[in-house]
């Protein structure tokens, strides 16, 4: 071979090597490229991905505080509609300057000549129901063991009254007389006008009584103008109905118990239903003539004759009594 063509194959050779290097050179700066887009786009996606955490964690932070925002301002108007609820409750307020808690009244219960039991009337202590501040009364009556062999007794009533409306927002009622027994409870609703009680719910008027609120109601009202025959009419609810309870003022009268001599006025109540006896006739009761009028006399009619309920003792009173004579 002469030199010309040792010199063409010598140049091909060497652009066949260049080409081969440019290109070997040309698909690494390609590879590179790649491998450099690659990571460029992997961190991309890396701060993406963290953005978009980072924006639904804010996203869940905004919907977390709207929605205790929400829960608040809901907590808010439901309290608010409370406290308006129970607002409309004061707007009966009663002057009470006859009773308070601590008052105990002690009675010996006479059938005929025989003292057949003691009752208890009393203000052991304050209480709340629905947010309102009320007192807690109790009535309880049980017959002597000397005469339970006769006739058994153990009854027992509860009454909470609230403190400003003198009005009953809870009365229960548990009765043990011989054989027969009856237990029942209603609770009263003055702003809706409902009574609850276990057979359902019942509309009432507006602060009604059960037949133990109604006779400490009565006790902070002033009788210094009354006269015989006037008569005061309420409300009293009992088992699924309500009834008109009418107290007419009979007079004065002074009147000795074993607690003392008092001058009394002497009011009838007219019950129809649910008092503290099963009355047949008529039921009398007196009330010493002052700002207190405590109960040191009641009379009444029931299935088995005519009990006499007379003060023994008395304790704990709220005003100091101004109508005792001895």
């Amino acid at each position: 071979m002469n030199r010309l063509h040792i010199g063409v194959v010598f140049t091909v050779l060497l652009l066949a090597i260049l080409i081969g290097g440019v290109a070997q050179a040309t698909q690494k700066g390609k590879k590179g490229t790649s491998k450099t887009r690659t990571a460029q786009a992997s961190a991309a996606a890396r701060a993406d991905s963290i953005a978009r955490s980072r924006a639904d964690s804010v996203r869940s932070a905004l919907r977390a505080r709207v929605l205790a925002d929400s829960l608040h301002r809901v907590d808010s108007i439901a309290a608010q509609r409370r406290a308006d609820s129970l607002a409309s409750l004061q707007m009966r307020r009663v002057k009470n300057g006859a009773f308070n808690v601590g008052e105990r009244l002690v009675f010996d219960v006479n059938y005929g000549y025989i003292t057949a039991g003691e009752a208890v009337m009393g203000i052991p202590e304050y209480d709340s129901i629905a947010g309102r501040k009320c007192f807690k009364i109790q009535f309880t009556v049980n017959s002597l063991p000397s005469f339970s062999w006769i006739y058994k007794v153990e009854d027992r009533y509860l009454t909470f009254i609230d403190v400003e409306a003198i009005a009953p927002l809870r009365f229960e009622q548990h009765i043990r007389e011989g054989t027969f027994s009856k237990d029942f409870y209603s609770e009263f609703d003055h702003i809706k006008k409902i009574a609850t009680t276990p057979k359902g719910q019942y509309p009432i008027p507006e602060y009604v009584h059960d037949i133990l609120s109604a006779f400490y109601y009565v006790r902070t009202l002033d009788f210094s103008a009354s006269k015989p025959g006037d008569m005061l009419t309420m409300y009293n609810f009992y088992n699924d109905k309500y009834y008109e309870l009418g107290v007419r003022f009979l007079g004065r009268q002074e009147l000795e118990v074993e607690a003392g001599t008092f001058r009394t006025i002497v009011v009838e109540p007219l019950v129809k239903e649910g008092g503290l006896f099963k009355s047949e006739g008529r039921i009398v009761i007196w009330l010493t003539d002052d700002a207190v009028k405590m109960p040191i006399r009641v009379n009444t009619k029931v299935v088995i004759g005519s009990i006499d309920t007379e003060l023994r003792e008395y304790s704990g009173l709220h005003t100091p009594l101004t109508s005792r004579m001895k």
